[in-house]
Order: structure tokens, then C-alpha cells, then sequence
């Protein structure tokens, strides 16, 4: 069901070297770049009416409009299931706990006397934000969309779903009900690439946004590579996946039913162990089987995920090697499931976010910890970080000076300037002075 990799006994390879032996879902973004393009263009020249011809052809429903009628926002909230609706409200409740400490505050750092640069964050303008509406359906993405973007103070924020012929072409009704909790009643039936369009380009019933955030498949990410440069993204989300950092005080059920979890969201899910027990892993791989027989979505997602090359249980000689390896693979999700769990955990270097022990499942993050989900994959933990407050806020600098702070250090400037060989640079400063080099400078 899950094949191994036996990395014991000979020294672990360094950097790209270790990367390239350990499991990886293909995900060419090129490759799809290519087939987004004419969809993307065909957004920008026609606008509302591609968007309607391509949910029609993508999504097998004829739309009179692609924004979501406020009525349905109330309507959807209204018929949500009270159980839900506690669950939604309870998971905005602990996001919001967690995101409002992540606001930044203006910083002012006084250079010289007379001359100071002080720091001010701002939040994006306006911002659109995808919800997956494919294999299943992502009520908890729009929260953790939504929840950031709000406490950075984000004023207009749209949000695009899906269209679903089964609910008439309105995105999923618990789509809706999440956007209504949140205040957010701008909504678009709108789907993977076409949706970054609109927000890209801007339709008739679409303001264009500055940034779009938001997982979604690889047409999501190939759309999002399109219009790097013309609007900020939070990343290209490759196919989910989760590492599992485990020596022999882990216990198999768990363990098998953490993989489980990642491996049901997609066939391309990917579900690794790293560990230095055979003996655990042998009571893994026995595990899955029962467990894997008594869930749902098994042959279209769970098994070919599982025995897919993004998926292997990997054996290491120690803890040492164990960390070396899961911060060379840099895991969307990584489980710390050993004995002093919150110390291994202290050791990690790369993950998009770290689960301590036992009472702490990928799942529990996935709804309610009060962290975020949008997480960098496919390695990229490496050099980049989950969706946050910050992902909305841009860093402007105030630069003041007076006249005897700038000439304080003009020397230095018209110096450099003419060692760049940018004469005109240095020439700014000396137009503002009568001016001669400071003795002794």
C-alpha cells in the first residue's frame, strides 16, 4: 500500500542530493501554465461573458451571473446546520485569537538627531480569495482567506468559489453560510484558473484585486504564475502533504490515521513517515490496511495516494538523521510524534507548520487550533512561510531628515554615488549645499 526508502547505514547526502531520495509528488506548473494562458486571456478580452462560458464547459452549468446574490449569502446561513455553524464560528473565533497578535505597529528609529526612517505597514487594498470547490468542499479555507486579510485591516475583499450545478450555480451553500459568518458578500461563481483571472484583470462585476490568496489545484497555481508581477500571490499550492517525524513511543493508530487524513484529500497527497523503528513502521503499514478499508474515498483518492511515489515510509538510523531528513523535504504538515516531542520540535528548521505530539493531529490545524492552513508546499517551506496577517500588509518606509542630518553624511553619499559611477545621484545632494567636503572627511 506504501512503499519504503532505506536511507540507514551509509551517511546521509547533503542539500539537493538528500532532497532528490525522498518522495515527491509531479506537479508541472510549466506545463499547465501553457493551457491556462488562453483561459486567462479570454477572461481579459471578454470578460463576464468567458467566465459564464467557462463554468459552462468546466463546471456543467449555465450562469445568468457570476456574482453570488446577497440573498443566497443570507439564505445558505439561514439553512446552514446549527452543528456546522458552531463549528464555523468556533474555528473564526480561535483564528481571529491567533491572527489579531500578528499585527504589525508603525516603528519609528531615529538614524541621527534630525533624521529618522520610520516603518508603517499598510494593508493591500483589495484582495480576492479562492475557496476549492472540486473533490470536496473547503468552508475552512474561507476562513483561513478571510480571518488574516481581515485583522490586516484589508478593506474590500471578494471571494470566488466553484459554480455547483447541483445548487443551481451558486458556489457550495456552505461556502456561502462561512462568507456570510465572515461579512464578506462579495462572492463569485467562479473556478481554478478563471477565478484568477477575474480578480487578475477585473470584469464587468469584478473590480480587479492587488492580490489574490488561496489554494486550489494546479490550474490555481499555473494561473497564479501567469500574473506574477501583476498581482501579488501568496504562493502556488501544490498538492497537499504531510511528514510524520516518529521513533517507537508513537503509537501505529495514530500514525496511520494521520496519513490517512492528508492522503484523502487527493490522489497526488502525500503521506510520509521518517522514522528510525522498523518496528513501528511495520505496525504502520498493518495498520493502514484496516483503516483504510472502513473510510470513504478510498480508490479515487486514498489508495492512489498512498502507493503514489509522493508517499513512502522513510527508515533512518536516529533522531538526528530523522530531522535531517524532514528539513530537507521542508513538509507543508510535520507531525512531531516521539518522546519529547516539543524539544524535537524545537530542532526543525524548515516546515510550513509543526504539530507537537500526540494531541495535536494536522487535522486539528486544518480546523480549529487557530492556526492557519494555507501552507507552502512542495519544499518550499524552505524560504517561505503560511498564509498570516503579514501576507496582507506592505512595509513602506518614511524617510525625514533636516538640512544639517542630510549634510551630516552627504560626503558619504556623493561618494558612493560616484564609485556606482551615478554622478547625477551625488549631484541631488550637492544642489541642496554650497558645497565643499567637511574637513578632515
Amino acid at each position: 500500500m506504501i512503499s519504503r526508502i532505506d536511507l540507514r547505514g551509509d551517511a546521509l547526502p547533503e542539500g539537493p542530493a538528500l532532497r532528490d531520495l525522498l518522495p515527491r509528488a509531479d506537479f508541472d506548473v510549466a506545463a499547465a501554465l501553457e493551457k491556462v494562458r488562453p483561459i486567462c486571456e479570454a477572461v481579459h478580452h471578454r470578460g463576464d461573458a468567458a467566465l459564464i462560458d467557462f463554468a459552462e464547459q468546466f463546471d456543467g452549468v449555465r450562469l445568468d451571473q457570476i456574482r453570488v446574490p446577497a440573498a443566497a449569502l443570507t439564505r445558505a446561513l439561514d439553512e446552514l446546520d446549527p452543528a456546522v455553524r458552531a463549528a464555523l464560528e468556533e474555528s473564526i473565533r480561535r483564528a481571529r485569537l491567533v491572527h489579531r497578535e500578528q499585527r504589525r505597529a508603525t516603528h519609528t528609529t531615529q538614524v541621527v538627531p534630525g533624521g529618522s526612517v520610520t516603518e508603517k505597514w499598510m494593508p493591500v487594498e483589495r484582495v480576492g480569495l479562492y475557496a476549492p470547490g472540486g473533490r470536496s468542499v473547503y468552508p475552512s479555507s474561507v476562513v483561513m482567506n478571510v480571518v488574516p486579510a481581515q485583522e490586516a485591516g484589508v478593506e474590500s475583499i471578494a471571494l470566488a468559489s466553484p459554480a455547483q450545478a447541483e445548487f443551481g450555480g451558486l458556489p457550495h451553500p456552505t461556502i456561502l453560510a462561512a462568507c456570510a459568518l465572515l461579512g464578506v458578500d462579495e462572492v463569485y461563481a467562479a473556478g481554478g484558473a478563471t477565478a484568477v483571472a477575474m480578480f487578475a484583470y477585473g470584469t464587468e462585476s469584478c473590480a480587479p484585486a492587488n492580490m489574490v490568496t488561496g489554494p486550489g489545484n494546479i490550474w490555481v497555481a499555473a494561473a497564479k504564475r501567469y500574473f506574477t508581477g501583476r498581482i501579488g500571490i501568496d504562493a502556488e499550492a501544490g498538492p497537499t502533504e504531510i511528514a510524520i517525524l516518529a521513533d517507537a513511543t508513537a503509537d501505529p493508530v495514530h500514525v496511520a490515521s494521520d496519513l490517512i487524513s492528508q492522503a484523502e484529500h487527493d490522489p497526488l497527497a502525500a503521506a510520509v513517515l521518517v522514522t528510525d523503528s522498523v518496528e513501528l513502521a511495520d505496525a504502520v503499514e498493518k495498520e493502514l490496511v484496516p483503516q483504510v478499508e472502513a473510510t470513504r474515498h478510498v480508490e479515487d483518492r486514498i489508495r492512489p495516494a498512498l502507493a503514489g511515489r509522493q508517499s513512502a515510509i522513510v527508515l533512518v538510523d536516529g533522531l538526528d538523521e530523522g530531522l535531517r531528513v524532514v528539513d530537507a523535504y521542508g513538509a507543508e504538515h510535520l507531525e512531531i510524534q516521539t518522546a519529547d516531542a516539543a524539544a524535537v520540535a524545537e530542532r526543525v528548521k524548515n516546515a510550513g507548520a509543526i504539530f507537537v505530539g500526540p494531541w495535536a493531529p494536522v487535522s486539528l490545524g486544518d480546523y480549529a487550533a487557530g492556526s492557519n492552513h494555507v501552507l507552502p508546499t512542495g519544499g518550499c517551506a524552505c524560504h517561505s512561510s503560511g498564509l498570516s496577517v503579514q501576507s496582507f500588509l506592505r512595509g513602506i518606509h518614511i524617510v525625514d531628515y533636516t538640512r544639517d542630518a542630510l549634510a551630516e553624511v552627504a560626503h558619504h553619499v556623493v561618494t558612493l554615488a560616484e564609485a556606482e559611477d551615478l554622478p547625477a545621484h551625488g549631484a541631488a545632494i550637492k544642489a541642496r549645499f554650497d558645497w565643499k567636503v567637511p574637513e578632515g572627511k
